[in-house]
């Protein structure tokens, strides 16, 4: 039985508030045995992903597409600080789906643009990369993590759009689970 791991980087909560979210709703859906307790990437070792074999990862995007992380100037390390420990690691075999928060009026050129970055870094570490999402609904110029007109995970903007968050986290989790445990979708309670 696979268990699904949500790890999420944030500086102000907002993420580790979506990441409670996200992993309430999976325990309602798959049991609290199937579900780990979100974790903040500033307090784990590269090992606690790779005990996955389906993980959510969450992320904000920082002023013009950032990460978040110090260089950002947030508070604590976060995903910028993170990511250089994954050298060398193998994703092979684990299914990774993302999410990130943005927002469209103040960096409409820059919407979850920090979603794409994780996307890539762990695309590029071998990771099977599942849950793209419709842009249809968002209000944004430009983003990164577009590819073939879908988001290359769940879109969210808690300062514009807040009344939609737990519609698109249902959404979204009713698209990516079977994609995450490798189950059909009738197979997924």
């Amino acid at each position: 039985m696979t268990k699904i791991g949500i790890f999420f980087g944030t500086d102000s909560g907002t993420t580790r508030l979506i990441a409670k979210r996200i992993a309430k709703s999976l325990s309602k859906r798959l049991g609290e045995d199937r579900v780990a307790k979100p974790l903040n990437v500033n307090r784990i070792e590269p090992e606690d992903l790779l005990a996955y074999r389906a993980l959510i990862l969450g992320t904000p995007t920082y002023g013009e597409g950032r990460l978040p992380g110090i260089e950002s100037e947030t508070k604590e390390p976060s995903w910028l600080e993170f990511l250089p420990r994954l050298a060398g690691q193998d994703f092979t075999g684990i299914r990774v789906a993302v999410y990130g928060l943005g927002d469209q009026e103040i960096y409409p050129k820059h919407f979850v643009d920090g979603m794409m970055a994780l996307h890539s870094h762990f695309a590029g570490l071998g990771a099977e990369m599942v849950g793209d999402w419709p842009i249809a609904g968002y209000e944004f110029k430009r983003s990164k993590a577009v590819r073939d007109g879908r988001f290359v995970g769940l879109a969210l903007d808690q300062s514009l759009q807040p009344g939609l968050t737990d519609a698109r986290i249902a959404g979204w989790l009713d698209l990516v689970v079977p994609k995450l445990l490798g189950e059909a979708a009738a197979d997924v309670p």
